[in-house]
C-alpha cells in the first residue's frame, strides 16, 4: 500500500463530512480498508481513529481483510428470507465451494450475506461489483457468477421487471453511482457531487421511478441551479437538453448498464424527469 495514494484519495474529500466516500474509495483501490489506511484517514481528516472504525465496522459494505477481485453479496434479511434466499445463498456456497465471508482460491470472487440492501421489494437481492439482480433465483445463480468472473454484468440471473427502479452508472466512466448505504423509500439512492452556491457536495436521488427526492449535503434553495457531477471521475453531468417544466439543464445517467438514460432537472425544486429504457421515454 502506498502512502500517498492513501493520502491523494482523502485529499479529494471533505473532511468529517466525506468520512463514507472515502473510505469507499480506499476499498474500491485496494479491495478492503487496510489498518494503515484507517489511521491515515483519522489523521487526515481529524476524525478519532475510534469513528472512523465505527463506520468501518459499521457497514456492511466495506472489509476489514483482502477480498476478491469481485464481490457478491446476498440478502438474507426478512424479506428476502421468505422469497427463498436461503436456497439461493446455499447454491452459491455449493458452486464457489466457500462459506459466506471467503474468497475463492483464485482471489476473484468474495462471497458474503448481507441482512438488508435497501430494495426488500424486489428479493431475493443478489449485489455482484455493484450491480442489483432482482428476484435471484437457484438456477439464476450460475449467470451471476460467470457474468462476474466475465465482467459482463447487467441484470442477470434475475426480472427485467424492476418496478420501476433502475440502477444508475455515469455516461462517462460507466461506473455504478448507486449506493447501498443510503437508502431512499426502501431503494438504495443514487449518489452524485453537485455544485452549488454553497459549495460543492453530494446529492442523493432515489432509484425508484416516480420518487422525486433531493437530498443534499449543503443547504440551498428551492429555485437553486445544481451543476451535477461524477462522484468518481468528476465529469459534469448535464445533458444538450432542457428542463420541459422550468427550461434548466437536464442532467443526465446511464441506466441498467447502458440500457437507458435517466434524465433529470438540474433546478433543486423541480420535479421534471425524463427516463428512457430500450429506446422507449417513459
Amino acid at each position: 500500500m502506498e502512502t500517498e495514494d492513501i493520502l491523494n484519495i482523502i485529499r479529494k474529500g471533505k473532511g468529517k463530512a466525506e468520512i463514507i466516500s472515502i473510505l469507499e474509495d480506499i476499498q474500491e483501490k485496494y479491495t478492503y480498508l487496510p489498518e494503515e489506511a484507517l489511521r491515515l484517514v483519522a489523521v487526515e481528516t481529524g476524525c478519532s481513529l475510534t469513528d472512523v472504525c465505527g463506520v468501518a465496522t459499521f457497514y456492511k459494505a466495506f472489509s476489514l481483510k483482502p477480498r476478491g477481485k469481485h464481490c457478491v453479496s446476498a440478502c438474507l434479511g426478512t424479506a428476502c428470507h421468505v422469497r427463498g434466499a436461503e436456497t439461493v445463498v446455499a447454491e452459491f456456497k455449493r458452486q464457489l465451494d466457500l462459506e459466506p465471508g471467503e474468497t475463492t482460491p483464485d482471489n476473484e470472487i468474495s462471497f458474503e450475506t448481507v441482512n438488508c440492501l435497501g430494495a426488500c421489494a424486489l428479493g431475493p437481492i443478489v449485489v455482484s461489483d455493484g450491480h442489483y439482480h432482482a428476484n435471484v433465483t437457484k438456477r439464476g445463480v450460475k449467470d451471476i457468477i460467470e457474468a462476474t468472473r466475465a465482467g459482463t454484468l447487467g441484470s442477470i440471473g434475475g426480472s427485467k421487471d424492476r418496478g420501476f427502479s433502475f440502477e444508475a452508472s455515469c455516461p462517462r466512466c460507466g461506473r455504478s453511482l448507486m449506493d447501498i448505504a443510503y437508502p431512499i423509500d426502501g431503494h438504495p439512492s443514487i449518489r452524485i457531487n453537485v455544485v452549488t452556491s454553497a459549495g460543492t457536495g453530494w446529492m442523493r436521488l432515489p432509484s425508484h421511478y416516480g420518487s422525486f427526492v433531493k437530498v443534499l449535503e449543503h443547504v440551498v434553495s428551492e429555485d437553486a441551479l445544481l451543476t451535477p457531477l461524477c462522484p468518481h471521475c468528476g465529469s459534469d453531468l448535464q445533458g444538450d437538453f432542457d428542463c420541459l417544466e422550468c427550461n434548466a439543464p437536464m442532467g443526465t445517467m446511464n441506466v441498467d448498464g447502458g440500457a437507458g438514460i435517466i434524465s433529470i432537472c438540474s433546478r433543486k425544486g423541480c420535479n421534471g424527469h425524463m427516463l428512457t429504457l430500450n429506446g422507449a421515454t417513459i
